[in-house]
């Protein structure tokens, strides 16, 4: 057998035994070693306190562990008996029913109104202006900060020279007072939200109706359903996994909401969540307990609560969506 024949065999005549070894250990070694800095990074910031938490929420724990000692359930039963937790839970549940359905429903309705332009740039017949510029406009809060953009809408609802309240009086004589009101805070902070969140989720909906394919639509449109019929039993049966998607992260990050609540509901209005507390949600109510009040175990207990309830959610919206998401 020549060398030729060896090499058109595949082998490798003049490699080692021993190199060939060394060569299986030292790849796999090299992409652990490519990983290793984005993973020291997750473990640090996400899985060590994690677990921290965890621990702490079983002991009543002290600002530099003088004084630490085993709890075993007596931070979660402290909370059971109190009221602010519950009632805290009761806004986090209230501005989750309402912000939920309002996201889909808006940033579905804007990614309908923006398809055609899509479609366009995706056939490759794009027209200057109206689809990218409508897209970047809508989708353009929710890159800006939210501590900045809440502070703007903190002067936008000012019940003096505010001015939402400077429209509303063409309309009525006495506009709510917003943001230092209990009946109209959490509308107010909602209204807000909306307008920073729901450009993210149109774009996840846009990737779902630029992936329905055209015949469908042409076919359902020759067979006279249009409108909201051919909305309801054509377009939403095929972007169902889309919509379950937007469901669950509307639902996590709505539960978890902070930045925006604590800067529109702070000042003169409280610390965060007033007034009296109307919108003390349960994220906001950990932040409070822990690094205002120094109660580090009960707020780390909350926090193992608030991730039983997300969970809970999420296997409820999964069950929910299991008959209903269809998958091409």
């Amino acid at each position: 057998m020549t060398t030729l024949d060896v090499l058109r065999a595949g082998a490798r005549p003049f490699a080692r035994p021993a190199h060939r070894r060394a060569a299986r250990l030292v790849r796999p070694l090299a992409g652990y070693l490519m990983v290793l800095p984005a993973l020291g990074v997750l473990v640090l910031f996400y899985y060590v306190p994690a677990i921290l938490l965890f621990v702490i929420s079983f002991f009543h724990y002290h600002l530099g562990g003088a004084g630490t000692s085993f709890a075993g359930l007596d931070n979660f039963r402290v909370l059971f008996d109190q009221p602010l937790f519950w009632s805290s839970l009761a806004v986090s549940g209230y501005y989750v029913l309402v912000m939920v359905p309002a996201t889909v429903v808006i940033s579905l309705a804007l990614a309908m109104l923006v398809r055609d332009g899509v479609r366009r740039q995706v056939q490759g017949r794009r027209r200057r202006g109206r689809g990218g510029v409508t897209q970047a406009l809508v989708f353009l809060p929710h890159v800006t900060p939210l501590v900045a953009t809440s502070i703007v809408w903190i002067w936008l609802f000012n019940p003096q020279f505010g001015l939402v309240d400077y429209v509303l009086r063409a309309f009525t004589s006495s506009p709510p007072n917003w943001l230092y009101s209990t009946n109209y805070s959490m509308p107010a902070i909602m209204v807000y939200s909306l307008w920073h969140s729901v450009g993210f989720y149109m774009v996840l909906f846009l990737a779902g109706l630029s992936s329905v394919p055209d015949r469908v639509l042409e076919a359902a449109r020759v067979e006279g359903v249009t409108g909201f019929r051919a909305l309801r039993r054509v377009i939403l049966p095929l972007i169902t996994p889309t919509l379950y998607l937007v469901s669950v992260l509307a639902t996590i990050n709505t539960m978890q909401a902070f930045s925006q609540i604590y800067t529109l509901s702070g000042g003169a209005h409280g610390h965060g969540g007033g007034p009296a507390f109307s919108t003390t949600t349960d994220a906001l109510l950990i932040y409070q307990t822990a690094f205002t009040y120094n109660h580090f175990s009960l707020a780390a207990a909350m926090s193992l609560m608030l991730f039983a309830i997300l969970v809970a959610l999420t296997l409820l919206q999964r069950w929910g969506f299991s008959k209903l998401v269809f998958y091409r």
